[in-house]
């Protein structure tokens, strides 16, 4: 079986018809329990049970149900950060998976109840199913997220507190497997902040051309790298930032911490006197997270934008 998905939208409905939750940002699961065990499977109904060890055990014991949910892991600032979960996703070695569980737990946030002892309850409505499902009493590694009926309320809530954003369901929608459906509606915050720019990278095969932008965040510890910026850089784009890092150029990076060499290859680095806005895709992670160039700050310096102990 395939998850069912949400309908991309730029604003939350307001109502009692609807009923809101935090958007993980994480690793769709589908868990089954049954005579059979326990068998975790992905969004594209591959077998993933071994990379979880600390999820494979059912709070509920050999109890029968289908669950639907997220794994989320948190990173060094406390937020569920998809990229903590990169180096688990693809294990397959058991002894593998075991020690990067220990070094990065992951949480299980169950959010829908599919069947329960033997009764499918796909066709039932999403309130009944969210009913039942709290009242199962899941804990420990496994959770079953808040829901909220103050839809604006999640909204502002999650972005103040850097989360990926909110995902509202109708009350009386049953559970369609595979399908995207607008019964249910997911909203992904963006943020535009404002960057030092500490380096540029040619567009590939050329030398030249400026393509992306390695920029970075005034802190008391001095530049901090967070990202290398490509989209939104067109031609037009490229030729004006062009023309304003033309002599800024210098030897070595000006960036306090080490740049990946996988940014730090081929790039031309800059004196740190260049101020951009960048639209990112949530906030409070050490990496921009598909950061959009959306203009220079000619009205900024990176004084201004703090930094200072």
């Amino acid at each position: 079986m395939r998850p069912m998905l949400a309908t991309r939208t730029d604003h939350v409905p307001t109502g009692d018809a609807w009923t809101h939750e935090v958007k993980w940002d994480g690793v769709r699961a589908l868990t089954d329990v049954g005579t059979g065990g326990l068998r975790m499977t992905s969004r594209n109904e591959n077998a993933i049970t071994i990379a979880w060890p600390e999820l494979a055990t059912s709070p509920l014991g050999e109890r029968d149900l289908l669950v639907d949910g997220e794994i989320i892991a948190l990173n060094d600032r406390g937020l569920p950060d998809f990229r903590t979960l990169q180096e688990r996703m693809h294990v397959r070695r058991a002894t593998t998976a075991a020690r990067l569980a220990e070094r990065v737990p992951a949480i299980y946030m169950v959010f829908d109840l599919l069947r329960l002892d033997g009764r499918d309850l796909t066709g039932e409505p999403q309130e009944v199913r969210r009913g039942l499902l709290e009242g199962l009493g899941v804990d420990g590694s496994w959770q079953v997220p808040a829901a909220y009926d103050d839809g604006a309320m999640l909204v502002e809530a999650t972005r103040q507190q850097g989360l990926e954003g909110v995902v509202s369901k109708r009350r009386t929608s049953t559970y369609r497997p595979g399908e995207r459906t607008p019964h249910w509606l997911k909203l992904a915050h963006r943020h535009r902040l404002s960057y030092v720019v500490g380096g540029w990278r040619p567009q590939e095969g050329t030398t030249d051309r400026l393509a992306a932008l390695l920029v970075g965040e005034q802190t008391p510890d001095g530049l901090i790298y967070r990202g290398r910026v490509g989209s939104g850089i067109g031609p037009r784009q490229s030729r004006v930032l062009t023309e304003l890092v033309a002599g800024l150029g210098r030897g070595d990076s000006p960036f306090a911490d080490e740049v990946p060499p996988v940014d730090a290859q081929g790039t031309h680095w800059l004196e740190p006197a260049l101020v951009v806005d960048i639209d990112t895709h949530g906030r409070g992670y050490d990496r921009l997270r598909q950061p959009s160039f959306q203009g220079v700050r000619t009205d900024l310096t990176p004084e201004d934008l703090g930094g200072d102990p």
